[in-house]
């Protein structure tokens, strides 16, 4: 679905200045700089889906939400698996 807005004009889509990927991730914001210095520019860190590189963009610019986290497994205790047969 095209829409011609007047602010896609303005604020170009994401490309990755490495591969050209057009697939961008919002990426977690890490250090103290990250998260309170950068809003502060309208920025926000993006990372490539194709290539995995990180850098910043405008808060305008259209990026997907970040991928879901892999599932935890948590820690087996040593006593479970004890009264288990296992072949």
């Amino acid at each position: 679905m095209k829409t011609d807005s007047p602010d896609e004009t303005l604020i170009p889509p994401y490309r990755c200045p490495d591969c050209g990927s057009e697939a961008g991730f919002r990426s977690r914001r890490r250090t103290f700089t990250e998260r309170f210095l950068l809003p502060l520019f309208l920025l926000q860190p993006v990372r490539c889906g194709e290539c995995f590189r990180r850098d910043y963009r405008l808060i305008f610019v259209k990026v997907r939400d970040r991928l879901s986290e892999a599932p935890k497994v948590g820690p087996v205790k040593p006593g479970a698996t004890s009264n288990r047969n296992v072949a």
